[in-house]
């Protein structure tokens, strides 16, 4: 394991007015280092959401500290925190995002091409993730001629091209068969693994969460446990994560 990526520090959420105060995230903390895979789980309405937007700058915290690379995220405003957004987060989401009237190479170089990056290195940029993601034979295409796999490896893709410093998925498999989410996992963990990606995924699928290396659960905005896999294989580690997710009242639908 590298530097620490990721630093949470005893960080605080609330939505809300005097009167009717949700507190979303209460008190945590924990760091994430370099190449690290780690899974979010928790109940619906437990903070993982929140928790993964405030890491991501999308949302703020009511109080505490947030350090990607040491630059505490917490203090940045504007265009100093859209360009951090660019160059240190690559983001995943349930729902594709990808935009219609591009090609998936062009979706995926887009970002590359905003940072002025030359043709030739994005060429070998996209040419080398797409290896990895198994989507170089849809490359050509646009997002309504691919599957939902296709266009959640694409996304994925793009996330990924622009070497950032962590890659942040919120349920990326959702929207997937189960087949396709199996070799979506299958290409996180090749990317975590070969590109020494970091990886943050928030998942309320236990099965997602067994290819993580280490897995945080979150129940009523608090860390209710953490799980690491260490030498264990995937299956034996799927069944710690029944056992957690059983102490935390169950999953929402566990159909995989």
């Amino acid at each position: 394991m590298g530097n620490t990526i990721l630093k949470v520090e005893n960080i605080q959420k609330y939505y809300g007015n005097k009167g009717n105060i949700t507190k979303a995230i209460d008190h945590i903390s924990f760091e994430v280092k370099e190449g690290e895979f780690i899974g979010i789980m928790g109940a619906s309405g437990s903070g993982k959401t929140t928790l993964l937007n405030c890491v991501s700058t999308i949302d703020s915290v009511t109080s505490g500290k947030i350090y990607i690379d040491n630059s505490d995220i917490t203090k940045l405003k504007g265009g100093k925190l859209a360009d951090f957004r660019r160059e240190k987060l690559g983001f995943i989401f349930q729902q594709f995002n990808l935009l219609d009237t591009l090609t998936a190479y062009e979706n995926i170089a887009m970002a590359l091409s905003i940072m002025g990056v030359s043709v030739k290195e994005i060429q070998k940029r996209v040419a080398e993730v797409a290896k990895i993601l198994d989507i170089e034979a849809v490359l050509a295409k646009y997002p309504y001629e691919m599957s939902g796999g296709q266009q959640q490896r694409v996304a994925a893709a793009r996330a990924m091209v622009t070497n950032p410093s962590m890659i942040l998925a919120d349920e990326p498999t959702g929207a997937l068969d189960s087949r396709s989410a199996r070799m979506l996992l299958s290409q996180l963990k090749k990317l975590n693994e070969e590109k020494e990606a970091t990886i943050l995924m928030v998942t309320h699928d236990s099965y997602s969460a067994s290819y993580c290396k280490r897995i945080l659960f979150i129940k009523d905005g608090k860390i209710f446990q953490e799980l690491v896999r260490g030498q264990e294989n995937r299956k034996e580690f799927y069944g710690k994560i029944l056992e957690v997710v059983s102490l935390l009242g169950g999953e929402q639908d566990d159909d995989m």
